[in-house]
């Protein structure tokens, strides 16, 4: 064999031994079946006054390291963005920690005293949206756990949406969801079935769980009814913006 075709006959090879065609029509990637997250509570659609809402960093508490929280940061930022419910104010575990003196904030934790005016203040936000780790087990089989805490800011306090739920792709369902969602992720130009990295990389698997997480937040309320968030707002991680 000529030397010139040794690199293209390995590269075959090894994306034969990868498996790496795109997946056939009855992959479980493609027809399930796929996990629903059911624990969660909300209003029935967000207010009309609902426009600016500062995320906070999240918090990983005793279940995952600083940096791992920290790398999830903008993972979870990118995947709500994509739902455009409301501008977001992505608040930066620096600026926390200037204005705070924490690097992050619990969503059942004690909170300061100025907390909720110094966010309307610096940032002009309507809501705050806490984020927890309750789980995390980066190798396989994957487990993350989230809990989520939309809150207004003002004088009238109040929950808008929770969640509580764990991922872990050990189950069936849970590892068909995460591979969909990668399914048609930009491959490069490579004609390969990547979906499975979203079951051995914690990033890719935190991507779906932001995802699932944050597709259910109640729709945005209009004065012509209720329509899906995408097509009546945008959002901006950019704090002027507004």
């Amino acid at each position: 064999m000529p030397r010139t075709l040794l690199p293209l006959f390995a590269a075959a090879a090894a994306c034969l031994l990868a498996g790496c065609m795109s997946p056939s029509i009855d992959d479980s990637a493609r027809i399930g079946p796929f996990y629903k997250p059911t624990n969660q509570v909300g209003d029935a659609q967000l207010p009309s006054t609902l426009h600016r809402v500062v995320v906070l960093p999240i918090s990983g508490g005793e279940v995952a390291p600083a940096e791992s929280a920290a790398a999830l940061d903008p993972v979870f930022i990118t995947e709500l963005q994509k739902e455009n419910r409301f501008e977001i104010v992505a608040l930066s575990r620096d600026e926390c920690r200037l204005r705070f003196h924490v690097d992050e904030f619990r969503s059942t934790g004690v909170l300061p005293h100025d907390f909720v005016a110094i966010l309307q203040r610096e940032h002009a936000a309507d809501a705050v949206l806490f984020i927890d780790l309750t789980v995390y087990k980066p190798y396989r089989p994957i487990t993350i756990g989230v809990r989520t805490k939309l809150a207004t800011l003002g004088n009238d306090v109040r929950l808008l949406w929770t969640f509580d739920n764990v991922f872990s792709a050990d189950d069936p369902a849970v590892a068909n969801s995460a591979r969909r969602h990668f399914l048609n992720a930009d491959r490069g130009g490579v004609p390969a079935d990547l979906t499975p990295s979203a079951l051995q990389s914690p990033a890719r698997f935190a991507a779906y769980v932001a995802a699932a997480t944050f597709a259910t937040l109640p729709p945005v309320y209009t004065p012509a009814g209720f329509k899906p968030a995408k097509e009546t707002s945008k959002s901006s991680a950019n704090p002027q913006a507004r």
